[in-house]
């Protein structure tokens, strides 16, 4: 009987992020939406849209905003980047932890992890006609038979 075997052997919780060791991205990845918007739509939020420090003009030259003349939508984008950032971390085992470690907003981790595990579009394109190329030119070698072993 086959059995299923998951990367992700401490199972489902509402209270617990998923933990990510580096193999089966695509489960992960779901997991981990699902988890973050339970905590807050607005970490979810944070990870698709990224965050950007409040700004302001003076003079006719754009510089950050001091914390304290933050707006409280302000401060609540940024606690959501943080708490995101926190999540993600919390999420990964020492080799992706390092790979994202230098990361300063959640969005570019979630970036990273992704173009690291799925690839670019390019990526994908080049590999998937690589698989095909192969398919179509596959021959049987020299004294290679088709039978059971």
């Amino acid at each position: 009987m086959a059995r299923n075997q998951l990367a992700f052997v401490e199972g489902a919780s509402i209270n617990k992020n998923p933990m990510f060791y580096g193999v089966n991205y695509p489960f992960w990845k779901v997991r981990m939406k699902i988890f973050m918007e339970s905590v807050n739509r607005g970490i979810w939020q944070a990870v698709v849209n990224g965050y950007t420090i409040p700004t302001q003009v003076v003079n006719n030259e754009t510089i950050e905003k001091l914390h304290e003349s933050w707006s409280i939508e302000e401060i609540r984008r940024s606690e959501y980047d943080s708490k995101a950032m926190n999540i993600i971390y919390s999420s990964l085992n020492s080799d992706e932890f390092f790979r994202v470690s230098a990361c300063t907003i959640a969005k570019e981790m979630r970036d990273l992890i992704k173009v690291t595990h799925e690839g670019t579009l390019e990526i994908r394109r080049a590999w998937k006609n690589s698989l095909i190329q192969k398919y179509e030119t596959f021959k049987m070698k020299q004294g290679e038979t088709i039978g059971y072993v």
